[in-house]
């Protein structure tokens, strides 16, 4: 994932704000570089291919059994090497394991911004992470209640569009007016309410290990 500039980082949270301006929901959007290290998954994938090594070797030659022992070793050891490459994991990884960690990263973001604290519960996460290729909104209680789970889908599916084109910067500022309108058909702004939290996009470099 390329790296957002200063400028497409500051078109973003004037679209934050400027949605905000419209509701009294708050709008948080979050990239991940990669929602999980998948060094768990790695390593037995390695460990199961070492593991198969000496029944070909066994049955269909003369070999030593130490010669195909080293054989075995060799072959894990050069697995380990080639599973340091964070592309090599999440390439080998299955689709519906990386949905799932992203998924579960999203959910921990939701939390991590506080999201679930907002007086009104209306926090909307806009969650992308771009090793998996997913994208997700997670909207709190008072607007699941009110909004269609086909409305936050056909968002997403614009969003994914226009990244997938080369135009990520505006697809996440459509997805955000996006929201701001859902948020104000339904929350309208309060005449003293409060920006509760940040309005800039946050960028996820670090994954966790697992």
């Amino acid at each position: 994932m390329k790296p957002f500039t200063r400028d497409e980082h500051a078109v973003i949270a004037e679209a934050i704000t400027c949605a905000e301006k419209t509701t009294s929901g708050e709008i948080v959007v979050v990239v991940a570089k990669c929602s999980s290290g998948y060094h768990f998954f790695a390593l037995m994938c390695v460990a199961m291919a070492a593991l198969a090594v000496p029944l070909p070797f066994i049955h269909f030659t003369k070999w030593p059994i130490e010669y195909v022992y080293l054989l075995q070793l060799g072959v894990f050891a050069a697995g380990v090497i080639v599973a340091q490459s964070e592309r090599f994991r999440v390439a080998i990884a299955p689709r519906r394991l990386k949905q799932a960690r992203a998924h579960l990263r999203a959910l921990q973001q939701f939390l991590a911004q506080n999201l679930h604290t907002t007086k009104g519960r209306t926090g909307v996460l806009l969650y992308v992470s771009d090793a998996e290729h997913y994208a997700e909104v997670i909207a709190d209680n008072a607007i699941y209640e009110k909004v269609p789970q086909q409305v936050w889908d056909d968002l997403i599916a614009d969003l994914t569009d226009r990244i997938g084109s080369g135009n990520r910067v505006q697809g996440f500022v459509a997805a955000v007016e996006r929201c701001g309108e859902i948020l104000a058909e339904h929350f309208p702004p309060e005449p003293l309410g409060e920006d509760e939290l940040p309005n800039h996009l946050i960028v996820l470099d670090a994954q966790p290990y697992v």
